[in-house]
C-alpha cells in the first residue's frame, strides 16, 4: 500500500466492480477523460484500497462519498499522496465518479458519485474519470440518514471503530476489483 509503488498506468478503457452491503455496481472507467484521476482509481482498486470502506458522505440529490481506509494506518500513509489535477473533460452527471478535492492537486483516494447533475463541480476541478454502468438503483439505496455528520478527520485517524460506533447502520464496500478484460 505504499503510494510510491502503486503508479502503474491504467487501460484506456476498464470496469471496477464494488460489491457493498446494498448489492453490486460497476464503474466504466475511460483513461482520456481523466487519466490521472484512471491511473490513481485502477491502483487503488487493484490493491484493495477500498475493500472495507464506510459510504460516510451522503447527501440527498446530490452524490455520494467514500474512499478513506477503515485503518488508521493506511489512511495515514494515503493522507498527504496527492494526484495532479486533471482537467473536467465529461461533465459531473448522474452516476459519473469524480475524485475529491480539497483545492488545486489535492485529490488523494476520497471518490464520490453523482445523484444528480453537478456541472457546476466542473469548473472547480472536479474530473470525472468513469460513470456508474450497472447498479445506480444499488448507489441510490446506499444509507443516507447521517448525511454528512461523520468527522472525515476522525475517520482518519480512528477509522471504521469510530463510524461503527456512532455511525453503526453506514453502508459499505466489501470488496472492489477490476474485471477482467474479455
Amino acid at each position: 500500500m505504499n503510494p510510491d509503488q502503486l503508479t502503474e498506468t491504467a487501460p484506456e478503457t476498464f470496469q471496477a466492480r464494488f460489491e457493498t452491503s446494498k448489492g453490486e455496481f460497476i464503474v466504466d472507467v475511460t483513461r482520456a477523460w481523466a487519466p490521472n484521476g484512471a491511473d490513481r482509481f485502477y491502483n487503488l482498486v487493484k490493491n484493495g484500497l477500498y475493500d472495507g470502506c464506510r459510504f460516510f458522505r451522503v447527501v440527498k440529490d446530490f452524490m455520494v462519498q467514500f474512499g478513506i481506509n477503515g485503518d488508521p494506518n493506511v489512511s495515514k500513509i494515503w493522507r498527504a499522496a496527492n494526484i495532479p489535477d486533471d482537467k473536467a473533460k465529461e461533465s459531473n452527471r448522474r452516476g459519473y465518479v469524480t475524485f475529491a478535492t480539497a483545492g488545486p492537486n489535492t485529490r488523494t483516494t476520497q471518490l464520490f458519485i453523482n445523484f444528480g447533475n453537478n456541472s457546476f463541480l466542473d469548473p472547480q476541478g472536479f474530473a470525472p474519470f468513469g460513470k456508474v454502468s450497472t447498479g445506480m438503483e444499488v448507489v441510490d439505496s446506499i444509507n443516507s440518514e447521517y448525511g454528512e455528520r461523520p468527522n472525515q478527520g476522525q475517520i482518519q485517524t480512528r477509522g471504521n471503530d469510530y463510524l461503527g460506533e456512532l455511525f453503526p447502520n453506514l453502508d459499505y464496500i466489501k470488496s472492489a476489483a477490476i474485471v477482467p478484460a474479455k
